[in-house]
């Protein structure tokens, strides 16, 4: 049977990986796929690598446009990323007629509700196993395999660059600062890693998810993102003594108010599978009303994972090829008409624990005007440390982990905790989800 024709944009490691992968298991896919599935044509602004990655078994250019709009080509795969030049790829490949691949979760959270409204009108397929937490289908997991269910909840970790930072930390008691270098050295993390360690890179793919949990447009402006830059060693050494590990977390929940979106660092209990995901891996909890809990776990960077998920939405586009495009499986799993438009709660009316810790004068008095503080917006305490202070010193720490309340009883509760004489400086808070 006639092969498949792919144009693959960009050969840098995801793109090195997919070409390696392709060739590598070719029988095999062409088994599954019921047809062959070449890449044609690769265009990457550096010809040597591109030449050097191929061996001369496709034709090359530095002109992305070129593939996008050659006629021989069926599916565009791309693995550029950004949000300038590929999504104007993207959308003239759809004009083109042409279906895509991508693994560009930034260009799909923030222009998604674009990009499948023309790909729907063009009857083509925009498929992005790749776009989220790597190698893992979960994409697939939320579209298909848990269709039956009404999604209550996802909760993951989706950056593998924070996740190594924090097992570095937890392990080692260093400092951020420190373990960032070490993760820079590694190759963990960028040159410059602002998209991973301050959550954007986990936002984008949190709305990715959300909006294939719930039906909702994408909604990435709306997210709530904060990175772990700021957090201290002593928070996670004092999380680990209270039973609980600190994780960056992608949250979303529906709620009868609306939907939370969410990213921030986490504590865990300690005892719950994803609190003991290490190193650079990703994990995504799923929460359905008839299935229950379900977690998806494995590599969500590096040239093969990531491969794999491209590879696996080539395959699904190949067998849907020729398909009618009334019978596919939508895009963002609901059909385009039932998609909703269903209101983000901002961060102040979102119901969840949470983690205190305050350094106050060591004298008597303090915590009772503490937890009357606390007692009058309605926080109840959940347990307690408070450090004894060293020889000589004036001031301890206390911790304290809460009930169940809303951040903006939080909020009003910290503003006057901090106004107390007794209390220095800012209040260290972060939520807390058991995650049951």
């Amino acid at each position: 049977m006639k092969p498949i024709n792919v144009g693959l944009l960009g050969i840098g490691t995801v793109g090195g990986g997919t070409f390696s992968v392709l060739k590598r298991n070719a029988s095999e896919i062409t088994r599954r796929a019921g047809r062959p599935i070449q890449i044609g044509i690769v265009a990457d602004k550096n010809l040597e690598l591109a030449k050097q990655v191929t061996g001369g078994a496709c034709r090359i250019t530095d002109d992305a446009f070129a593939v996008v709009n050659d006629p021989e080509v069926d599916i565009v795969v791309e693995l550029i990323g950004g949000y300038g030049i590929a999504k104007e790829l993207v959308l003239e490949a759809i004009e083109n007629g042409k279906h895509v691949v991508t693994a560009n979760k930034a260009l799909l959270a923030t222009h998604g509700n674009e990009i499948f409204a023309a790909a729907q009108k063009k009857g083509v397929m925009v498929a992005f196993e790749a776009a989220v937490a790597g190698g893992i289908p979960i994409i697939k997991a939320l579209r298909e395999g848990l269709t039956a269910n009404r999604i209550e909840w996802i909760a993951g970790i989706i950056n593998g660059t924070t996740n190594f930072i924090l097992s570095e930390m937890r392990d080692k008691g260093l400092s951020f600062e420190t373990v960032l270098k070490e993760a820079q050295r590694l190759g963990y993390a960028e040159a410059d890693p602002t998209f991973d360690v301050e959550g954007v890179d986990a936002a984008h793919k949190l709305t990715i998810m959300s909006a294939i949990a719930f039906g909702n447009s994408m909604s990435f402006d709306k997210a709530h993102i904060e990175g772990i830059s700021k957090l201290a060693a002593e928070d996670i050494k004092y999380a680990e003594q209270l039973g609980y590990r600190i994780k960056l977390l992608g949250i979303t929940k529906r709620t009868p108010e609306g939907i939370e979106l969410r990213v921030h660092p986490t504590l865990i209990p300690t005892k719950r599978l994803i609190a003991n995901v290490e190193g650079a891996m990703n994990a995504v909890l799923v929460k359905g009303d008839a299935v229950g809990a379900t977690l998806y776990y494995g590599k969500g960077a590096g040239a093969e994972p990531t491969a794999s998920a491209v590879i696996a939405d080539l395959v699904d586009v190949t067998r849907m090829h020729t398909a009618d495009p009334d019978h596919r499986v939508p895009h963002l799993a609901f059909q385009p008409d039932a998609m909703v438009d269903l209101p983000i709660l901002p961060l102040s009316e979102v119901v969840t624990s949470y983690y205190l810790r305050l350094r106050v004068d060591d004298k008597p008095g303090v915590l009772a005007d503490i937890t009357r503080i606390l007692a009058d917006q309605q926080i109840s305490i959940d347990a307690m440390i408070q450090r004894e202070p060293g020889e000589g010193e004036e001031q301890t720490d206390i911790i304290m982990l809460t009930h169940r309340t809303r951040e903006k009883n939080v909020d009003a509760a910290i503003a006057k905790i901090e106004a107390l004489p007794a209390v220095t400086g800012k209040l260290t808070r972060l939520r807390l989800e058991e995650l049951q």
